[in-house]
């Protein structure tokens, strides 16, 4: 039986509580909403695992056009110049937002804010708390404020399985509870579900965060973009733990180099060294690791007996490794870490669905381009939870229409779909491994089994990576090495991507025959 929780009916529903969607929460107050999340409030959340912090332009030496210039070079001519000068500008009012909230970011003797650089970054501008536990100490400071705020209603254990609609109207949401389904009754969804590492055996994100948002966005109709940028962290802990730790840029930005197993230091002849942006350092680790060796994190000279006060986190994750970075090489890989592409917004937070917004990872907004910034990802996530905010507060509340819900489709298991990914679209493409992942991928997402959700987006990437014949930010093509003179941004609905997928050999070929 289906449960219809009409005491909610017309609020807000947001999905997901990492630092976007606590932050579009708190700045819709004093008008009610809810919150909905799978686990418990800011659990299984990628922001909260955030090591390095939030790149914003407070330094003496710094500015937004600074920091724009970082944001467009390392976005390898895919940023929207216009979004990204946007967010950027918003960064200080961002950081004093949060700590309004009552986060409190490490300063300097002075008072002043600390700084810390990470790649492609020309200033120290990451401002960080508690060391490298950014994100837990954020996430933890806006879950107590959100606890203080009589507006907000969260509902935990519950797994938002698939948005509602009357024609192209929203009309709910309907949930997974303990209890069997449930249908929140509301025309305005915020999906602020986080990113796609799941999808991946070798990720840095939660295991289950395998692109739900996308899933619910593109069953909606929701136009998607740019799903073929899928970052991947260079410098994840080499060890049997899943997901992989992560091991911040912010060591790197601390003076610690990358060697191979002979000892060489590989990175030194790359513009920017070990501070050149993310996909250049993860595929000089990948060429390395696939003749046969092994990269090392070396920060023993950088940092020695300092590691552990600079970075608590890290070294506390290395020790369950049985390493000890002060006076140990760390092994390191490339990881998923983090999803340029996603749900197609404006600037503020609307999808191509009236009263869908999406914030976060799962949006694509054109501030990433091709490769992402380090650390504007949380800028990212704090300015369009607000912005979001308010472009739904200056909308009048509308009738939610017809509700009709089906059966409550089964609980998604990316397990069938990991190791299609894995093998065919990491670091490296090519044409066959593309139309490889196509092939497997397409019966799966067109079929209402377990596995569909998460085939649906490893097909969305799988598709648009085969229409990028060119190698550009984090998406690579050993057989086109080269980008082409002009770039452009794509968008394209599910409708579109199965249709291309159908007329993709080999599953073309199988299905005419």
């Amino acid at each position: 039986m289906t449960e219809l929780l009409d005491h909610l009916a017309g609020r807000t529903v947001i999905v997901g509580s990492g630092l976007a969607g606590l932050m579009t929460a708190l700045t819709l107050a004093p008008e009610p909403c809810v919150i909905v999340t799978r686990a418990a409030l800011g659990a299984e959340t990628s922001s909260a695992w955030a090591q390095g912090g939030i790149a914003a332009s407070v330094g003496a030496d710094d500015s937004a056009a600074l920091h724009l210039a970082d944001t467009l070079a390392a976005g390898d001519c895919l940023c929207d110049p216009t979004i990204a000068a946007g967010i950027i500008a918003e960064a200080p009012v961002a950081i004093a937002a949060l700590e309004q909230a009552g986060v409190r970011f490490d300063r300097n003797a002075a008072g002043e804010l600390s700084l810390g650089l990470e790649a492609a970054h020309s200033r120290r501008r990451i401002v960080h708390a508690e060391g490298d536990g950014s994100g837990a100490a954020i996430i933890a400071a806006l879950i107590k404020a959100v606890m203080k705020t009589p507006a907000i209603s969260v509902l935990e254990g519950f797994e938002a399985r698939r948005i509602l609609m009357d024609g192209e109207q929203v009309t709910g949401l309907l949930c997974a509870t303990e209890n069997g389904a449930a249908i929140l009754p509301t025309s305005r969804v915020v999906l602020a579900t986080g990113g796609i590492g799941g999808l991946y055996d070798a990720t840095t994100n939660p295991m289950g965060n395998f692109g739900q948002g996308i899933a619910l966005a593109a069953r909606a109709g929701a136009a998607l973009a740019d799903m073929e940028f899928v970052q991947f962290h260079p410098t994840a802990l080499d060890s049997r733990r899943r997901p992989l730790a992560l091991v911040s840029e912010a060591v790197r930005g601390e003076g610690a180099l990358l060697i191979n197993e002979r000892g060489e230091r590989f990175m030194a002849r790359i513009p920017g060294a070990e501070l050149a942006p993310r996909d250049v350092v993860a595929r000089a680790i990948s060429a390395e690791i696939a003749r046969g060796g092994r990269v090392f994190l070396d920060a023993r000279d950088a940092l020695g007996s300092r590691f552990a006060t600079r970075f608590p986190v890290i070294s506390s994750l290395c020790g369950e490794a049985g390493i000890d970075p002060a006076k140990d090489l760390i092994p390191v890989r490339p990881a998923v870490h983090y999803h340029m592409g996603g749900v197609a917004t404006d600037a503020n937070g609307r999808s191509s669905v009236p009263g869908l917004w999406v914030a976060g990872e799962a949006a694509s907004t054109g501030l990433h381009g091709a490769n992402r910034l380090a650390s504007n990802s949380l800028l990212e996530a704090a300015v369009m939870g607000v912005r979001a905010a308010r472009d739904i507060s200056g909308m009048p509340a509308s009738g939610t229409g017809t509700i009709s819900a089906g059966r409550l489709p089964a609980p998604a298991d990316a397990s069938l779909v990991r190791p299609i990914v894995s093998r065919h679209l990491g670091v490296l493409r090519n044409a066959g491994a593309i139309q490889g992942a196509i092939a497997a991928l397409l019966p799966l997402a067109e079929g209402n089994g377990p596995a569909a959700d998460p085939a649906i987006v490893a097909l969305l990437i799988a598709v648009f990576a085969s229409l990028r014949i060119e190698s550009r930010g984090a998406h690579a093509r050993t057989d086109f090495p080269l980008k082409l003179a002009n770039a452009n941004r794509r968008q394209m609905h599910l409708s579109d991507v199965l249709e291309i997928a159908r007329a993709t050999p080999p599953y073309a070929l199988a299905r005419s025959a």
